[in-house]
């Protein structure tokens, strides 16, 4: 018997009607919400694919489970982060140094990017790379996407 939660998704109130409680976030946000950002990649948390931000922390939603979080938890995607009409500065750093070649793990990149840049506005290049480690890109583009955080970091990314 399928159960209503309500949930904070992209600034907006939604419902996503659901059987199993510990179901994943990034299954109610992909296959209910229809927000196709957030990735599926090892379904165990290890890759970043699927990152989202809760609270404006950097989240696996693969294995957050929608009883973990609130309608007063602040959930948002890479949908939410910019769009066509107003473009995050990571998003834009990323368009600019061409950071994306497959595309699969750019949503990781730049959830865990914007998070951690507005915690932390003056990173040097080893912190940056600390923060991505454990985002996977199998593509190559890793020196591009070090770059694009870089120049988010000095455009003052966080608004």
């Amino acid at each position: 018997m399928a159960i209503s939660k309500t949930l904070n998704v992209n600034g907006k109130r939604v419902a996503v009607a659901i059987d199993d409680p510990e179901m994943p976030l990034l299954y109610a946000l992909r296959d209910n919400l229809e927000l196709h950002g957030p990735r599926f990649g090892c379904g165990l948390g290890q890759c970043g694919a699927c990152t989202v931000h809760i609270d404006g922390k950097a989240v696996r939603s693969c294995v957050a489970a929608l009883s973990s979080v609130t309608e007063n938890n602040k959930i948002v995607t890479l949908e939410g982060l910019g769009g066509a009409d107003s473009v995050h500065p990571v998003q834009q750093a990323f368009i600019a140094e061409q950071a994306a070649q497959c595309g699969y793990c750019i949503n990781g990149m730049i959830m865990e990017a914007a998070a951690f840049l507005a915690a932390n506005r003056k990173p040097s290049e080893a912190d940056i790379k600390r923060a991505l480690a454990e985002n996977l890109c199998r593509c190559g583009t890793h020196a591009r996407i070090v770059r694009a955080v870089r120049r988010a970091a000095e455009m003052g990314q966080a608004r």
